[in-house]
């Protein structure tokens, strides 16, 4: 009776065990998170902060920190002058822009930006990037080459509201690519190769219909520069001299394969003629790149400029084409705000400002853009601008710009053939700048106009 009793106590106490066991396997892991693939995630908290306007959101470790970039532009522009050729004013939305960028697993960093302006959709940043060592950064995806001092510097941050005319129509902006970036104390290196655009449906569908129906290769740019940047450690002052060099064979978003066209809209996206334009040159087998760079600032004074070249070799024992550019600003924040300069990307970021209310931005720009290359190659056209601009930095969110500019292009500059330059000797317009019976220096489009740009970033 004894030993039945005993194993009757033993059954009971690993019963009321094993259904215990069962109860705590049961219980629900409430820590635990899946993705919506079923998969269970890692999980680390984040902490929401205002960073200069914009908000930021961060482990504890700083590991992983991840961040929306939001920039809206609207410009609005009116054209004055007794013209040749009737020009529209009008309103745009220059800019409508998007962007996620996150820094995780400390060392890595992606970014994805795109372009809704207008209601037309555009890919902008598409990347990934490594920091293999602290001056040493290697990216893939699709950015800008960094070629020019002006194209590399982020919209939100120029001191005029459209780039000068030798930048817009020489310096080479996002592609399919890679690079490495090597930035210590006062040096600063950008070396890479670089593809297809994605740009525009248009360009894209050129690319495709030459792969597909003539299995043409894409082409290709190898890309180098150098900067050296004196007192860089200096916060209130610096210098910056740079030089670049790209090596570039035509691309098949072009709408004849091998060849290469040079246009721009003359410093204002609202006129819409591109009266110096090159069209479509044939027989192209590699265009030389070269640009150099100066800046200089002080506290709230700031010098900036660059010179560009660009380099036409031809098949078919042709010509070689040689066009060229440059521009020169100087600036000043009237009321105790200071430039920034940004070494790791050497160019200029968001200036400080002086007053609780803001500061304010004056400057004046002079540029320069020359299509023609001989009387017996190509002529497309020159013309100098000279911009007076005046901004306001309200805050970290928000600026308001307005520029007034004077376009001064010559008898050549004739958007193809389709835009009157001057008068023939019976007093007719013509667009043959050879029939113009103006004297030098008279014919060509001349005009003015005054724009303004409301802009808010976050």
């Amino acid at each position: 009776m004894r030993t039945i009793y005993r194993t009757k106590i033993a059954l009971l106490v690993l019963g009321s065990l094993f259904i215990g066991t069962l109860g705590f396997a049961q219980v629900e892991d409430t820590t635990a998170r899946y993705n919506q693939y079923g998969v269970k995630v890692n999980r680390k908290a984040v902490y929401p902060e205002e960073r200069n306007g914009m908000l930021v959101l961060e482990s504890r470790d700083q590991k992983y920190k991840v961040w929306y970039d939001v920039r809206v532009q609207v410009d609005g522009a009116m054209f004055f002058g007794d013209t040749y050729n009737n020009i529209g004013n009008g309103t745009s939305i220059r800019r409508a822009r998007f962007a996620v960028k996150s820094e995780f697993a400390e060392k890595w960093y992606g970014e994805f930006d795109m372009d809704i302006s207008n209601s037309e959709l555009e890919l902008k940043d598409a990347y990934l990037e490594y920091s293999a060592t602290p001056c040493l950064n290697l990216r893939v995806g699709n950015f800008k080459e960094g070629f020019s001092m002006e194209s590399t510097t982020t919209s939100r941050y120029l001191t005029f509201m459209e780039r000068p005319n030798a930048v817009y129509t020489f310096a080479p902006s996002r592609h399919i690519g890679t690079a490495f970036m090597y930035h210590r104390d006062w040096i600063f290196g950008m070396g890479g190769v670089s593809f297809q655009t994605v740009g525009d449906p248009e360009e894209r569908l050129f690319s495709e219909d030459n792969n597909k129906d003539f299995g043409v290769d894409e082409g290709y740019s190898f890309n180098g520069k150098l900067v050296l940047m004196p007192f860089a450690s200096k916060y209130d002052r610096g210098l910056h001299f740079g030089g670049a060099i790209s090596y570039r064979t035509p691309k098949s978003d072009a709408e004849v394969r091998g060849s290469e066209r040079y246009s721009t809209r003359s410093l204002t996206s609202i006129n819409r003629k591109k009266y110096m334009d090159t069209d479509l040159i044939p027989d192209v087998d590699h265009v030389v790149l070269t640009g150099l760079e100066f800046a200089a600032y002080h506290k709230g004074m700031r010098f900036q400029s660059e010179y560009i070249t660009s380099d036409v070799y031809r098949k078919k024992d042709l010509s070689t084409l040689n066009f060229g550019g440059g521009y020169a600003f100087g600036s000043i924040m009237l009321f105790g705000g200071q430039y920034q300069y940004n070494t790791g990307d050497a160019e200029f970021t968001q200036p400080t400002r002086g007053k609780k209310w803001g500061d304010v931005e004056l400057a004046f720009r002079y540029d320069y853009l020359s299509l023609n290359s001989s009387m017996d190659d190509i002529m497309g056209g020159a013309g100098e601008g000279y911009t007076l601009g005046i901004n306001y930095h309200v805050n970290n969110n928000v600026k308001i710009m307005l520029n007034y500019a004077y376009l001064n292009h010559d008898r050549y500059a004739n958007g193809k053939g389709k835009l009157f330059v001057g008068y023939d000797a019976e007093g007719n317009l013509t667009r043959n700048p050879e029939l113009v019976v103006d004297a030098e220096g008279e014919a060509g489009e001349d005009f003015s106009f005054i724009s303004l740009r409301f802009e808010v970033d976050f």
